[in-house]
């Protein structure tokens, strides 16, 4: 081989190596995100969550929730949620309504760190829930560690 050819040789080597490893960070990526689906949780019973006993818990816990129906038949959900650990570079980012078998009706995003608002409480309209669905669970969501910890069940007053 020539030296120009080698020099091609390796660079389409390196080029399809650098290839197949985007592929597999992909895929790795694609299956972390399919088993930590926030639209479905395939085993309801995760929900039951450990708890926080510190601030190095991993994950914000849902310490109160009120749900309040709406004349148009939706409700509003009001989640209290405690995360010690809230700072700009780390907080929970998030909390959603869960029926029995796993279906989540509604999310509430939250934008940014609460640490001087400890517990703090958010709310969220406008949630279709069923009307053979008689309580839900809120499960509260951390930016880093994703859903997790503490979950609170609300008993619907239809």
């Amino acid at each position: 081989m020539f030296p120009r050819e080698v020099a091609n040789s390796r660079w389409h080597y390196k080029h399809r190596l650098r290839i197949c490893i985007a592929t597999a960070t992909f895929l790795a990526c694609t299956l972390a995100a399919c088993s930590n689906n926030p639209r479905e949780v395939a085993d309801p019973t995760i929900l039951e969550g450990a708890g926080s006993t510190s601030a190095t818990d991993l994950f914000p816990d849902v310490i109160d929730a009120t749900a309040t129906q709406a004349d148009d038949g939706t409700w509003t959900i009001a989640a209290t949620l405690s995360s010690p650990y809230d700072s700009p570079e780390r907080y929970a980012d998030g909390w959603r309504v869960i029926g029995p078998d796993g279906t989540e009706f509604g999310q509430r995003l939250l934008t940014h760190d609460h640490a001087d608002e400890q517990p703090f409480t958010r709310t969220h309209s406008g949630v279709v829930i069923p009307p053979d669905i008689d309580v839900v669970t809120i499960q509260g969501r951390d930016q880093i560690s994703g859903w997790g910890g503490l979950t609170f069940e609300v008993a619907l007053q239809r």
